[in-house]
This record gives C-alpha cells, structure tokens and sequence, in this order.
C-alpha cells in the first residue's frame, strides 16, 4: 500500500497493525472550497491521495489530513516558534476538536473511500514555565494545533472523548472498518 504521507506517526500506527508501506508525496494545495471544516479536510486527504494514485492505478493509495479547530478557527501547523506559542495560548484551559480525514484510493478496482473522524480534547491551563520548557523540548512545527498528543504536549491533556489514533493522526479503527466494508479482513492488510 502507498501511504501518501510524510507523516512518521502515520506510518508508525499503519506500520504497526502489519501494512507493508511505500512513502510517496506530491505537493499539493491544501485549500478546500468546500463550507465545512469536515469537508474541507476530506476534501484535502482526497487530493493527496488521487496526486498518487493517478500515477499508481492498480495500487492502493491512502493519506490523511489532521486539523485542530478552535472557535470555529483551524489551527494547522505553526509557521515558527511565535506562532505556536500563540496557538498554544488559545488551547490552554480549554476544549478543542480534532478533526482527521482519511481517503483511501485504488482506481483501477474503482475503490474510493473518503471519511473523517472527530474528537475532543480538553487542555489544562498551561503555565508559562510549562510552555517555555515545551517550546524549548520538543519538535511542533510539524503537528497541527503545535502539539502531538504522544509527546511532550501530553502534559497538558487533562481529557479526550474519542478516537487517541485519530488525534495522534491516522483513525485506524474507523479505517479498518472501512476495509471490511469492502470486503478487506485484517488477515488481508499484508496484501495491498
């Protein structure tokens, strides 16, 4: 299966239930037309995806977009250590969604699976030595919302209600299901 993602957490959760992975990327414009945060963001793992499966017909191609969204805002990855700063700020002491959208593509068998898991997660109020000590310790310039749920940011997690994978990047659960849906059992994965 070619994972379209440079994701190492993706590859990691993919990796770990047994998919045999091909990195490949293109750059695409990750905008969206489309009136919902949820669409937009399904929307942007659909482009991911078909930039490779165009070029790889017969193979299954997956990819996926993760958001943080706040007072209706996304917060995507920070540019620099300012702007993370900030999103952190607008995070500390409350409840935030994240939403992460997946599409799995194979053109040639004609499978096209688009769909999106959300979640909550509720951040204590962070002090400012906690945020100088996060800022200084760890790497968020790659993460949505500055922080990864498996890292340091963890400190600052009093609650989720829903899917941990999805928040870390990649739902597997809903995605399995999606397999079996069209008929691809968990004993199969090795295979595509």
């Amino acid at each position: 299966m070619i994972l379209a993602s440079k994701s190492p957490r993706r590859k990691e959760i993919l990796e770990k239930i047994g998919f045999n992975l091909i990195i490949k990327t293109k750059e695409i414009e990750e905008i969206s037309d489309k009136e919902s945060i949820d669409d937009k963001i399904k929307e942007i793992a659909y482009k991911k995806a078909i930039s490779i499966a165009s070029e790889n017909r017969d193979e299954f191609v997956v990819s996926a977009d993760t958001v943080v969204v706040i007072d209706n805002q996304v917060l995507g990855k920070p540019k620099d250590i300012t702007e993370a700063e900030n999103m952190l700020k607008k995070l500390s002491g409350r409840e935030h969604t994240v939403i992460t959208a997946y599409s799995l593509l194979n053109l040639d068998k004609e499978i096209e699976i688009v769909d999106s898991v959300i979640s909550k997660v509720k951040f204590k109020d962070i002090s400012e030595n906690e945020m100088e000590w996060y800022l200084k310790n760890e790497i968020f310039l790659d993460k949505a919302g500055a922080y990864g749920i498996q890292g340091k940011a963890s400190i600052f997690i009093e609650g989720i209600v829903g899917d941990y994978f999805s928040i870390m990047g990649f739902p597997i659960n809903s995605f399995l299901k999606s397999l079996n849906k069209i008929g691809i059992d968990i004993d199969k994965i090795k295979n595509m």
